[in-house]
């Protein structure tokens, strides 16, 4: 069985053709296209768009490309949307999350809206660009809209002709009843966003619709069906974490963000949750992700572009070999912090962070990018440790998944950190899992979660780290006492 994977990332999208058999899983990237915001100055400001035409563009040419499947199945980064009116006309390029509408509607909601309430019914993490923080910041513009669209629902629309919600994104929105796996339409009304908004939902691996015969036509393709996949790329990672049945495991999906948690049979919504900012999204076939969201290889990005924009020549491997010969531990910074977020000058950022905690700044490109990976590597320590004494369970190996698999430097730190085995792999897990989730629909025989893991375990790469210390306690303590380094 072929079928075609659109994976969409926050900085690249790709389109894979897999292949699932018999022992035999494979990927072959047939489209590969770089994806990023667009800023658009306006009166007394800008906005952060996305360029969601040309992502459809590159969607077509990739399946195009990917030629004779029997499916096709859509995945994306999560919360943002686009709006269409009664005739399914897009009111407008959906906006990028990192831009600045919505600061401060958070808390404007939350006066209304306790967020112990809001908690108890989304089971969401607080972050300042969740989807009903979006849809508030611009209420004045909703009157004209009939349907909200988020990213992988838009693309299937255009494809098929037909509007819903799969569930697995959905629960990103913070408009998603995560007991009754319903739309959350009384917190919504109270918001002042119009339930009407919030299309019908869908399963993981029901079918969308079939690609309309006109499209078919000019991608040369059969009227193939569309499958409602693991839509948030996290919740197709997730699915191709190569666990063991009966292990105690968490996973990091690692990639511009950093998704740290376990699988669960049912929220967690106590009061210590909501305090540590948790979040329970939904997985495919009714698992729950209970995660938070780390700052990811944004900020090593972002930094590496910024001494781009010098005129410094940057490679990453070589930044990353100097980063391993640079003291451990000498400085580390929250990279959860909100001035880490928005583009810009991560270095000076870097180099303020240090000097706000008493700590001396890296002066080498090297050290630099050591602060960057032992405060992720640290980031994420906290939170395995975190998710696994929330859920009352214990942690035994920590699978890591996505592009941070080819960063060799900061999977053995994570294993250092969490001080437990890391099993590094697949790298192009959210397309695995696409793939996986569409293969099952099709008629594949992969009749649950632990069949699809076998079946990654069978055949892909995977690398264990294991554990070497370091005083990972103490430069966890630097952080909250200010100590000098």
């Amino acid at each position: 069985m072929r079928v075609a994977a659109v994976d969409l990332g926050a900085s690249s999208g790709r389109v894979m053709a897999g292949t699932v058999g018999p022992g035999r899983l494979e990927l072959d990237e047939v489209h590969r296209f770089p994806n990023g915001p667009v800023r658009v100055a306006r009166a007394g400001g800008s906005t952060l768009y996305w360029d969601i035409l040309g992502i459809y563009r590159e969607t077509l040419a990739g399946l195009r490309a990917a030629g004779d499947v029997s499916g096709v199945g859509i995945d994306s980064w999560a919360v943002d949307y686009g709006l269409l009116d009664e005739s399914g006309t897009l009111l407008g390029n959906p906006v990028h999350y990192r831009d600045s509408r919505t600061d401060g509607v958070a808390e404007q909601v939350t006066k209304s809206i306790p967020l112990r309430e809001l908690f108890d019914v989304t089971g969401l993490q607080q972050l300042p660009f969740n989807t009903l923080y979006q849809l508030v910041s611009e209420r004045d513009r909703l009157a004209a809209a009939d349907t909200m669209l988020l990213i992988p629902d838009l693309l299937n629309y255009w494809l098929t002709g037909e509007r819903g919600a799969e569930r697995t994104n959905a629960s990103t929105t913070q408009l998603f009843d995560v007991r009754s796996r319903t739309w959350a339409l009384d917190l919504a009304e109270r918001a002042g966003i119009p339930p009407r908004l919030l299309p019908p939902l869908r399963e993981p691996g029901s079918r969308v619709g079939t690609i309309r015969a006109e499209l078919a036509t000019e991608l040369g393709l059969p009227e193939v069906p569309v499958i409602a996949v693991g839509s948030h790329d996290t919740a197709s990672a997730v699915v191709a974490v190569p666990a063991e049945p009966g292990t105690n495991s968490a996973y990091i999906s690692s990639g511009t963000w950093s998704l740290v948690g376990l699988e669960l049979a049912e929220p967690e919504l106590s009061d210590a949750a909501l305090a540590a900012n948790f979040t329970n999204e939904g997985g495919v076939d009714g698992t729950i992700r209970f995660l938070r969201n780390v700052m990811g290889l944004w900020v090593l990005t972002e930094t590496l572009r910024t001494w781009e924009a010098r005129g410094e020549r940057v490679e990453l491997a070589t930044v990353l070999a100097e980063a391993a010969e640079a003291p451990a531990l000498a400085a580390v910074v929250d990279l959860d912090a909100p001035e880490f977020l928005p583009p810009g000058d991560m270095p000076a950022r870097i180099t303020a962070a240090c000097r706000e905690t008493g700590q001396r700044p890296p002066e080498t490109r090297g050290a630099l990018v050591r602060c960057i990976v032992d405060s992720l590597a640290l980031a994420y320590r906290r939170t395995v440790r975190q998710a696994a004494e929330l859920a009352g369970r214990s942690v035994d190996v920590v699978h890591v998944v996505g592009g941070g698999v080819r960063n060799e430097l900061l999977c053995q730190l994570t294993a250092d950190a969490c001080g437990v085995p890391v099993l590094a792999g697949p790298v192009e897990a959210a397309a695995l899992g696409n793939v996986l989730v569409q293969a099952r629909a099709l008629g594949a025989g992969l009749p649950d979660l632990a069949a699809m893991r076998a079946l990654v375990r069978e055949t892909q790469a995977l690398r264990r780290y294991e554990p070497s210390g370091g005083d990972w306690a103490a430069a966890e303590a630097r952080l909250t006492t200010g100590a000098l380094a």
